[in-house]
């Protein structure tokens, strides 16, 4: 069974730093792809980053210049760097891989900015 735990999440003030860190096990195939979702209060969930195996990758808009994806495919392990964090970056944080199989989902992690 494919388990994606992520860690990381806390309470930071504007301007300051998180890095998240998500594993996935249980799977007997390579993640093609990962990434990182997240769901503010009140709004849909959104795609923050992702990464392809092979290195490629893409940002929400809204982020660039301030997260870095990374992954090591070793450990089937995936990064986000957030950096020059704003108050409307507070929401929840989803991990999310895919393989031959299908997709998958982390329980989620808060991050939560002060002003």
């Amino acid at each position: 069974q494919v388990q994606l735990v992520e860690s990381g999440g806390g309470l930071v003030q504007a301007g300051g730093s998180l890095r998240l860190s998500c594993a996935a096990s249980g799977s007997d195939f390579r993640f093609n792809v990962m990434g990182w979702y997240r769901r503010a209060p009140g709004n849909q969930r959104e795609l923050v980053a992702t990464i392809i195996s092979g290195g490629s990758k893409n940002y929400a808009e809204s982020v660039k210049g301030r997260f870095t994806i990374s992954r090591d495919n070793a450990k089937n392990t995936v990064y986000l760097q957030m950096n020059s964090l704003k108050p409307e970056d507070t929401a929840v944080y989803y991990c999310y891989a895919v393989n031959a199989y299908g997709a998958y989902w982390g329980q989620g992690t808060q991050v939560t900015v002060s002003s």
